[in-house]
């Protein structure tokens, strides 16, 4: 019979010393944590991991980075990698008026941009709260607290998106030791100057508590190579972007065969692995840029990071759920914010900054059709932001005209309001 060990208490070196004896020696583990013991991880991974280039070594251990006061652009670059686990600080829950804002041109122009966005984000709170209690009244059967959360939690869903992209978030990355150098050697050559000093700061404390793993030669090469392609790719911005738009290349007489594993999967529950291998779906949408960061946290699909701008508008959601006084003020704070933004002297990555997340970005996403069956089922329902879910459905309604053998279990419901959003928290356990 298998013998089944595991052993959680070791570093993430010592932990990959262990799986990767495995490759050398057909002994027990149990000899093996013996030999992590006496010999200790950083003799072993000099030896064998660093020296012998074994790299997928560095797969087996494990850590987690936690990175406070770093804006939601350097965020969105770091969970930009088909591998990201972690979380970040959620808008959509969080009053975000305390937290600090990234100015990296300081001048008075663009100091009172970023405080025309957080005095009305503030100041609108108060005004809505009121208003979405009205539109939306507690039923007699929900619990009062429950319908609180969720009445801010609305509120912060329409407010967030007057916050500037500069906004202060936390991030936690939970990565192997392999991916974590792989990642982090292309932000260090990241357009945004944040981004690459948080690069090298990373780097040096993994350096520090982690030498062996760490220790990679550069080569003048292959630092000129990342550095012209991060400066020509981190960003997507296409001169005609569509409204939205489906393509795929799945073989549809293919797919028929498959019949039984499509039409027969329950509700909530992934298609097998290997449909994957049919084919993708490619959409390309307009979307505001705080709910592409719902989008891009599917990591089994390729989006492109798209350059946040003022040019595509902003998005119309946002507006629609102010009452009229507070929407006229909106809609000339935008116009003036769009202006003075405009006229900054900076680079257009660096524009960013100052821009609010509810402008409109090009979203160029690639899906296997597992994962368009699970993003588009999961996106549709109604806790998620309503403005994503508005391109759910959209991307709904294209499978089924294109693709109409695939089966999908869709919240299709106009209504958007959920009280259910008040439950969507972590709070202590009563004892």
């Amino acid at each position: 019979m298998a013998k089944v060990f595991i052993y959680d208490e070791f570093s993430p070196e010592d932990t990959a010393m262990m799986q990767a004896l495995y490759s050398r020696s057909p002994k027990s583990v149990e000899e093996h944590v013996e030999k992590v013991r006496q010999s200790g991880s950083g003799k072993f991974m000099s030896t064998f991991y660093v020296g012998y280039g074994h790299s997928s070594i560095a797969d087996c251990g494990s850590t987690t980075i936690f990175i406070e006061g770093l804006s939601i652009l350097a965020d969105k670059a770091i969970q930009d990698w088909p591998l990201y686990s972690g979380q970040e600080t959620s808008t959509r829950y969080i009053d975000m008026a305390s937290q600090a804002i990234i100015d990296p041109i300081a001048t008075d122009q663009s100091k009172l941009i970023l405080k025309n966005w957080m005095d009305f984000y503030v100041s609108g709170q108060e005004t809505l709260k009121p208003f979405l209690k009205e539109k939306y009244p507690r039923r007699e059967e929900e619990d009062e607290k429950i319908y609180d959360k969720a009445i801010n939690a609305r509120a912060f869903d329409i407010m967030r998106g007057f916050l500037p992209a500069g906004v202060t978030t936390q991030l936690s990355w939970h990565t192997n030791l392999r991916q974590a150098w792989d990642k982090l050697s292309l932000l260090r050559h990241h357009p945004l100057a944040e981004m690459r000093e948080l690069a090298d700061q990373i780097l040096n404390q993994l350096r520090s508590k982690y030498e062996n793993s760490f220790s990679h030669p550069q080569y003048p090469e292959q630092e000129a190579y990342r550095h012209e392609m991060t400066a020509k790719y981190s960003y997507f911005a296409p001169e005609n972007p569509k409204e939205f738009a489906f393509s795929h290349d799945i073989n549809r007489e293919e797919l028929k065969k498959y019949s039984e594993a499509l039409d027969t999967r329950p509700i909530k529950t992934n298609l097998p692995y290997f449909v994957s291998d049919l084919g993708s779906c490619r959409f390309e949408f307009l979307l505001d840029y705080g709910s592409y960061r719902d989008i891009q946290r599917h990591r089994s699909a390729i989006s492109r990071t798209p350059l946040l701008t003022t040019e595509l508008g902003f998005q119309s959601w946002y507006l629609e759920q102010l009452p009229e006084s507070l929407r006229v003020e909106a809609e000339t704070l935008i116009a003036k914010q769009k202006e003075m933004i405009d006229s900054l002297e900076a680079s257009a990555e660096t524009k960013q900054y100052y821009t609010a997340m509810g402008f409109n970005v090009f979203c160029h996403i690639t899906n296997p059709l597992t994962s368009v069956v699970y993003v588009t089922e999961l996106r549709s329902g109604k806790t998620v932001h309503p403005s994503l879910r508005r391109v759910a459905h959209k991307m709904f309604h294209a499978m089924q005209e294109n693709l109409p053998e695939v089966k999908l279990h869709c919240d299709l419901d106009l209504d958007d309001w959920d009280v259910r959003r008040g439950t969507h928290d972590i709070v202590m356990k009563q004892q």
